[in-house]
């Protein structure tokens, strides 16, 4: 097949990556501007531009993809099909009309259920048991399109916002190349999706991170593994940031308030929540490097009965 491809971030690169393997010809890829980056501004491409330009294949970077001129230049290069996973721009019905098999996209979660930016993020969170890539035919709306071929994983509670990114990505790149013989064939059955078991992954922000201890101790794990590695979830001791990258729930009783440190031994400390507590294992205070709360103790003398949250 002939492919037009639209990407920009890492978790597309595996299915552009698994289409260039599987033999498909890649006339061109779609992304998005280069961006400065740093103190020096220095423009960085983003990681699908990386991708193509190790193989060679011509890149198209549209400020804008609906223009006319942004139009007439897609219509330069020969394609079956677009391919579209995290692409960051919203394709407008004429640009989904062009080529022959319309627009395919690879959507980070099992559709209709997380719609959205962040729906990798958001199925930690709220405690997923499972989550998945959904091949959906594009539509003019956010995520609505008619569901053609899906593939599951489940989710373990050992999984991070990084760990769970990095398997859907090569998930996606099998999803993709599995459902395009499919589709050629006519083997694939649209599946209207159902608009009432849906809910929008809206854009992850960094106030988001901020621990709340009267949340039980299982819903705290969850966020603080959805939001690592960004944008982090994090509180404050002795008027300091600080950084919980790594914790443990633990069904200790205890009558103390949300946020008291109820016990420290020299590996980690234990923080109360409404039900249960946190044993935080790994954690980063403003100034200071990741470390292990193992080394972080050596330095800081954590004492129970302190209190985390007030700045």
């Amino acid at each position: 097949m002939q492919i037009v491809f639209m990407g920009t971030p890492d978790f597309a690169v595996g299915a552009l990556e698994a289409l260039i393997t599987q033999g498909h010809e890649i006339t061109a890829v779609v992304t998005q501007p280069d961006k400065p980056k740093g103190r020096s501004k220095e423009l960085q491409f983003s990681p699908v531009k990386e991708c193509a330009v190790k193989h060679g294949i011509p890149v198209f970077q549209p400020r804008r993809i609906k223009t006319p001129e942004a139009i007439e230049e897609l219509k330069k290069y020969p394609a079956d099909i677009y391919i579209v996973a995290a692409f960051g721009q919203i394709l407008s019905q004429e640009i989904l009309d062009l080529p022959k098999y319309g627009c395919l996209n690879i959507h980070a979660s099992l559709l209709p259920k997380y719609r959205g930016a962040s729906p990798i993020q958001r199925v930690i969170i709220d405690g997923e048991a499972e989550t998945g890539v959904t091949i959906m035919q594009m539509n003019a709306g956010l995520d609505t399109g008619d569901m053609l071929y899906r593939k599951k994983i489940p989710i373990t509670s050992e999984d991070t916002f990084e760990t769970l990114h990095d398997k859907l990505m090569v998930l996606g790149g099998e999803a993709i190349t599995e459902a395009l013989p499919l589709l050629e064939a006519g083997k694939l059955v649209p599946e209207k999706q159902d608009d009432t078991k849906t809910c929008y992954a809206a854009l992850i922000t960094k106030e988001m991170g901020k621990l709340d201890f009267t949340k039980t101790a299982a819903e705290l794990d969850r966020l603080i593994r959805g939001l690592t590695p960004w944008p982090s979830a994090y509180t404050h001791y002795h008027g300091k940031q600080l950084k919980i990258w790594k914790a443990i729930p633990m069904a200790t009783a205890h009558k103390e308030a949300p946020g008291t440190i109820l016990t420290v031994n020299k590996d980690s400390f234990e923080v109360a929540a409404s039900e249960g507590s946190l044993k935080v294992m790994e954690l980063q205070l403003e100034g200071k490097k990741r470390m292990t709360t193992h080394d972080f103790l050596l330095g800081v003398k954590v004492q129970p009965g302190e209190l985390l949250g007030e700045r």
